[in-house]
């Protein structure tokens, strides 16, 4: 059975900074894609950033662009997302997902987290 299970969630003033984490079990971790999303009040799930088992490809949503990084440790079969300069507008619940293709992607994810919820006060 495949768990994703996301932590380091929580309340933050805009422009400050908060680490997430996703440990996976029940898959072969370097096997897959690792990705973020967010979704918003009233919005729909949008993609935040990827990355690859072998650290060699990354892909980011323009918005985050040199804000965010995210990054994976395969011994630990846990992926992170350092978000920096965080914007009030980025409140959302984040998600992580893994993803089977071998290259990174921004939808067909196979599988999914819970989420947890990141707030930026104004």
């Amino acid at each position: 059975q495949v768990q994703l299970v996301e932590s380091g969630g929580g309340l933050v003033q805009a422009g400050g900074s908060l680490r997430l984490s996703c440990a996976a079990s029940g898959l072969t971790f370097t096997n897959y894609v690792m990705g973020w999303f967010r979704q918003a009040p009233g919005k729909e799930r949008e993609f935040v950033a990827a990355i690859t088992w072998s650290v060699d490809s990354t892909r980011y949503a323009d918005s985050v662009e040199g804000r965010f990084t995210i990054s994976r440790d395969n011994a630990k079969n846990t992926v992170y997302l350092q978000m920096n300069s965080l914007k009030h507008e980025e409140t959302a619940v984040y998600y992580c997902a893994a993803d089977g293709n071998v290259e990174v992607r921004e939808r067909g994810y196979d599988y999914w987290g819970q989420g947890t919820q990141v707030t930026a006060s104004s």
